[in-house]
């Protein structure tokens, strides 16, 4: 388990992190999303121990990263944005290196490294050197050297950048399989890539969070209105009447253009959780007005974060979570919250004085400084 409380990381006047908390049970992957700038890497940084947090606690299974981190890092498995290979050394004589790192037994050390190199499927350039080795197998050594040791938790971030399709499913069901014997806390802009594997979602925006809950009901709750959109065959005014008669419809909005001659093409927006198609099929065949097409109003994840991060939820003193922030059912709509401001850009921290977010080494080693004060 992994347990973040009021965290805080500041760099001079500017707050990378501000208040985050949040929890990532045992046996869960948990997505963790949020713009260019938003704090991802820098949580991940301290929640690995590879930076020390301003304010707050960490807790890795119970125990304190700035506390005992030697005895947290043993229980990390972390895997940074670009993978600390080295590209001299071959698939092999490397995760045997980070096994001596995270002092693994001579004894157990080359059965556990073939049982890691099987399951990630690299036994077959397992003599190679890593310079040689596609974008794919690098990833996947990575995330081999992420296993070692026998971590409880794994903490990628973004696994699957620059991979193309194939070596993205490939990944991705790897992850599923870990996902059995491992807690994963997984950083991706890919949607699809969430929505397969994870069971929770953590969005963050300006080191804040702003919403905690399952990839289902976060697109549920970002929906605007209930209701149907509708194409029928017939006169406007007649089709306006009969819809209007259907006491659980609250709006009618029309489109401006046709999309053939004779069709009316309408949004039909109902009271919460009402659906109306029935009573929409049964009120257009009674006045001999076919129904050319009709289907609810959905939302995807990304519609969910991009309405959370650019605005349209952005920003409440509250996240939404699973807990439900509106306790009356309503969805939350971007009326309801204060924008406050763009994302944090590259370019806006270094006009602040500050390079742009870095990747960590492998944590769980013991060796790095947990107090060493590095930048996003």
């Amino acid at each position: 388990m992994i347990e973040v409380k009021n965290l805080v990381k500041r760099y001079g006047n500017h707050i990378a992190v501000n208040d985050l908390t949040f929890t990532v049970d045992t046996g869960k992957v948990v997505g963790f999303l949020g713009p260019n700038g938003a704090g991802k890497s820098t949580t991940m940084n301290m929640i690995t121990g590879y930076i020390a947090q301003t304010e707050g606690t960490v807790l890795i299974d119970g125990i304190d990263m700035l506390e005992e981190p030697e005895r947290a890092k043993e229980k990390i498995g972390y895997l940074p944005e670009i993978p600390p290979l080295y590209p001299d050394m071959r698939v092999r004589e490397y995760l045997q290196f980070v096994a001596d790192l995270r002092k693994v037994s001579k004894k157990e050390r080359d059965l556990e490294i073939y049982e890691i190199m099987k399951k990630t499927k690299v036994l077959e350039v397992a003599e190679r050197l890593i310079r040689h080795l596609s974008k794919g197998y690098k990833q996947r050594v990575g995330l081999s050297a992420t296993m070692i040791g026998q971590p409880d938790i794994l903490i990628l971030d973004e696994p699957t950048v620059g991979l193309d399709p194939g070596q993205i499913i490939e990944i991705r069901e790897l992850i599923r399989e870990l996902s059995r014997d491992h807690t994963v806390l997984l950083s991706s802009h890919i949607m699809q890539e969430i929505s397969a594997v994870c069971d929770e979602i953590i969005i963050i925006n300006k080191g804040k969070m702003i919403a905690c809950d399952t990839p289902e009901n976060l697109t549920k709750r970002m929906l605007r209105n209930n209701g149907i959109k509708l194409q029928a065959k017939g006169e406007r005014m007649q089709i306006d009447t009969a819809l209007r008669n259907i006491p659980q419809i609250t709006d009618i909005v029309y489109e401006k253009e046709e999309p053939e001659e004779g069709i009316v093409q309408m949004t039909v927006y109902t009271e919460k959780s009402e659906d109306v198609r029935e009573a929409v099929f049964y009120a257009m065949a009674e006045i001999s007005c076919p129904i050319m097409e009709m289907h609810t109003i959905d939302t995807t994840l990304e519609d969910a974060f991009l309405a959370l991060t650019q605005g349209e939820a952005w920003q409440s003193d509250e996240p939404v979570t699973g807990q439900g922030r509106e306790e009356d059912g309503e969805p939350v709509t971007g009326q309801e919250r204060e924008e406050d401001g763009e994302p944090v850009t590259g370019q806006e921290r270094e006009e602040d004085g500050e390079p742009e977010e870095t990747d960590a080494g492998i944590a769980g080693t013991g060796k790095e400084d947990s107090q060493k004060e590095e930048v996003e």
